[in-house]
């Protein structure tokens, strides 16, 4: 699938396979705004009389010595399954193909995240169903979240290639990528032959990666129901997992460079799980399994870093990487089982999305007291946390400001911001631009609770609010610059209704951990992954 700018790329890539297996499709609507999924449906809606599966590949890939044996041989094991040939250094999916290449499987589960769409075989009967599927959703969501979002609808299975069958080439992004950075697999083995393609891992219930200089884990929870799962810092993972302070430090003293740092809780997070899950150390590690960990830091630091400065890094936290994934290791050998939730909370209200993040936290930060924690008035108006630590008659009463992260509904006023510019549409500021708005991260609100329980201050009326306010037109930039870079217009509306935390007081010690920029960036990838599971918006 291809754009007229990139056909003679398209035509090429075409001829390199053996004859008559490729065919090149076209964006239909070449001079119109630009959209990966109308040419996407258009590849889709080409499929050939006969054939049991489609195979789609955008213009600017590589393909691997076996590409086409691997991919038939697939077919075959795995003939229900949509296949991904390809996924990125910084994702989820990439992570899960990390452990793919632990466990020496040749395809993995995908996770939650957009399901990747540059490389892609379908069933037939899945193709014709997501062309009917997209046609109804031209103009909103990118095509690799709304193939997810149909594939989990309708229980189609999801695989990864472990390792990816297909490299990308940076040409320039016609579809508004470039923003992200240089976008390579995360396990990329040209020379890699056919294997037993049967051999399958299923997707982990715990993965840690390294994505825009964050080191993060997504925690699937446990029950029945639709699949949800957590976004967590992977440090606030691993100190719940009970890993002790010096171990999520790098070793060699001092500060560490934020690279280092991430690649390091990353890959100690892996080896953590890895050793959890039973997968050995291989005695002679394979290729896939050398590249894998080596792509952990590059795959990091990729949305601010030049190809030159990745270049010269790679090795370095490669490095890092092997030794957090044996430090992790040991840990989980040596380590008894430990309870995360402690017993003395008791929570209302948390039956939300929201309310499991809070309790999450302060679970991992191993807070001790016994307290009730009221969140029924979160989402009010004057929005507002009630604790009452056992023994005190006067409970405390945090006034909120906005809460958005993980969790958080678009509905909110920052989740409305975020949630226009995910589907590429412009991000518009209702009522005055210049209104004071108090964005509170999620982090940060569980943080505030922890040290009202912690510190008992005097004041019993306190607020949890940043020192320093934004407007609303300075949100919206934010949200342009931290989630996707769309236009900003002023609307006629009577504003959002920003919330006003009452009080004048902060908790004593509390101060705002998370930055705005990365706060959103984490609000985006929850509302992109889980929220867009439960609308159809």
């Amino acid at each position: 699938m291809t754009h007229p700018k990139r056909r003679a790329a398209a035509e090429k890539l075409a001829l390199s396979a053996p004859s008559g297996l490729l065919r090149v499709v076209m964006d239909p609507d070449p001079t119109g705004t630009p959209s990966v999924l109308r040419t996407a449906l258009a590849a889709w809606s080409a499929i050939e009389d006969g054939a049991t599966h489609q195979l789609v590949i955008q213009d600017d890939m590589v393909l691997s010595d076996s590409f086409f044996d691997r991919v038939r041989s697939a077919i075959e094991e795995l003939p229900d399954s949509a296949l991904a040939l390809f996924a990125l250094w910084d994702s989820r999916n990439g992570a899960a193909v990390r452990f793919g290449a632990m466990a020496g499987a040749r395809w993995v589960g995908a996770v939650n995240e957009y399901f990747p769409c540059v490389a892609i075989v379908l069933p037939r009967r899945v193709a014709e169903g997501f062309v009917a599927y997209g046609r109804q959703r031209l103009g909103g969501w990118p095509d690799d979240i709304l193939m997810y979002r149909y594939l989990c609808a309708n229980g189609v299975s999801r695989h990864v290639a472990v390792p990816n069958l297909a490299e990308h080439e940076d040409r320039g992004s016609i579809s508004g990528n470039a923003f992200r950075g240089p976008r390579r697999s995360v396990c990329y083995v040209p020379g890699d032959g056919v294997g037993d393609e049967g051999r399958t891992l299923a997707g982990p219930a715990v993965i840690p990666f390294f994505k825009y200089g964050v080191a993060k884990c997504a925690v699937r929870v446990a029950g029945p129901g639709q699949e949800r799962w957590l976004h967590l810092d992977a440090e606030q993972y691993l100190r719940g997992a009970g890993l002790s302070p010096a171990l999520l430090r790098p070793p060699g003293g001092g500060a560490a460079e934020a690279d280092v740092r991430g690649t390091w809780l990353t890959a100690l997070a892996m080896g953590y799980e890895a050793a959890r899950a039973g997968f050995a150390v291989p005695p002679a590690p394979s290729k896939a399994y050398a590249e894998a960990v080596a792509t952990i830091g590059p795959g990091g630091i990729s949305n601010a870093s030049t190809e030159e400065h990745i270049a010269r890094r790679r090795e370095p936290l490669a490095e890092v990487a092997r030794l957090a994934l044996q430090a992790g290791r040991e840990a989980a050998a040596g380590q008894r089982a430990r309870p995360r939730r402690p017993a003395g909370l008791v929570w209302r209200g948390a039956a939300t999305p929201l309310g499991e993040h809070l309790a999450r936290r302060l679970a991992d930060r191993q807070e001790r007291s016994a307290a009730v924690i009221d969140l029924t008035r979160l989402h009010c108006a004057e929005p507002e946390v009630t604790i009452r630590p056992q023994g005190d008659p006067v409970p405390y009463r945090l006034g909120v400001g906005e809460v958005y992260g993980p969790g958080c509904s678009h509905h909110s006023a920052v989740g409305r911001m975020v949630w226009d510019a995910l589907r590429s549409r412009p991000v518009v500021v209702e009522g005055d631009p210049d209104a004071e708005v108090h964005p509170v991260y999620v982090d940060d609100l569980a943080d505030a609770i922890e040290d009202v329980l912690r510190i008992r201050p005097e004041r019993h009326i306190l607020t949890v609010a940043p020192e320093k306010p934004c407007t609303a037109a300075e949100l919206a930039q934010a949200v342009h610059e931290a989630v996707r870079p769309v236009p900003v217009r002023s609307g006629s509306g009577n504003g959002n209704g920003w919330s006003v935390p009452a009080g004048a007081v902060r908790p004593p010690g509390w101060t705002p951990s998370t930055g705005l920029a990365r706060g959103l960036h984490a609000f985006a990838q929850w509302l992109a992954y889980e929220g867009v599971l439960h609308t159809e918006d």
